[in-house]
């Protein structure tokens, strides 16, 4: 799944090297990003031209009521078909730009996090996690979700899921509106190859919403074993 994810690099420069946007908002760095807030969210106009702006973590699509639940993800085998995601897979895809995410990990002391990122990031380089939204009706934000897939590789050995990060090659096929079709649209994508992440454990702090700072995603070093 992904419930947490990082963001500190300049969206700026990250923008003009992927899409040629000159003018993209920086934003704050954020090492805990959690649901039910805002964030960065990566989608085209009608024309096909990308524009970054930020959304409410948590989907609810037009039409629902105020109760209507608000997930934070989207299962991939089922985003095109299910009634209450298959709008807005067909007309409103998304691109969550991320540094890196977490996941957890049972283990006999407790939950423990884990930080996904690149490798080996570039200069202007972030992760892309495929997503959908809702356009806003009456003034309220429809709110967007991010999609997972079954995890791919070692990170299978973490977590059953993951989300949907692309390939760099594949963003403006995400994004264009043009493409609607389920089928048409596999055939245009790549998810991100898993050898190009790294995992490594992170303070169990992370695990508070309210913790922030680059502390969060630097590498727990693992206690002596007891002799």
């Amino acid at each position: 799944m992904c419930g947490r994810f990082a963001l500190y690099t300049p969206l700026g420069p990250v923008m003009d090297r992927y899409f040629g946007m000159q003018d993209a908002a920086q934003g704050e760095p954020r090492y805990n990003v959690a649901p039910g807030t805002a964030i960065h969210i990566l989608q085209a106009d009608a024309h096909g031209r990308p524009w970054l702006g930020t959304c409410h973590w948590g989907f609810r699509p037009p039409g629902a009521g105020e109760d209507a639940p608000r997930p934070i993800n989207a299962r991939a085998e089922k985003v095109a078909t299910r009634p209450y995601f298959r709008g807005a897979f067909a007309r409103h895809r998304c691109l969550v730009p991320a540094d890196g995410w977490y996941e957890w990990r049972q283990t006999p002391q407790g939950r423990q996090p884990y930080y996904i990122t690149l490798r080996d990031p570039g200069e202007a380089e972030v992760i892309f996690l495929a997503g959908i939204h809702a356009p806003g009706t009456g003034g309220e934000d429809g709110g967007c979700a991010v999609i997972t897939e079954p995890a791919r590789g070692p990170l299978s050995a973490i977590h059953p899921r993951q989300p949907l990060a692309l390939d760099p090659h594949c963003l403006r096929a995400w994004l264009d509106p043009g493409i609607t079709d389920r089928q048409a649209l596999r055939a245009r994508i790549r998810p991100l190859d898993p050898g190009r992440l790294v995992i490594r454990p992170v303070d169990p702090r992370v695990n508070r919403a309210g913790e922030e700072g680059p502390d969060l995603i630097r590498e727990r070093q693992r206690e002596p074993s007891a002799s």
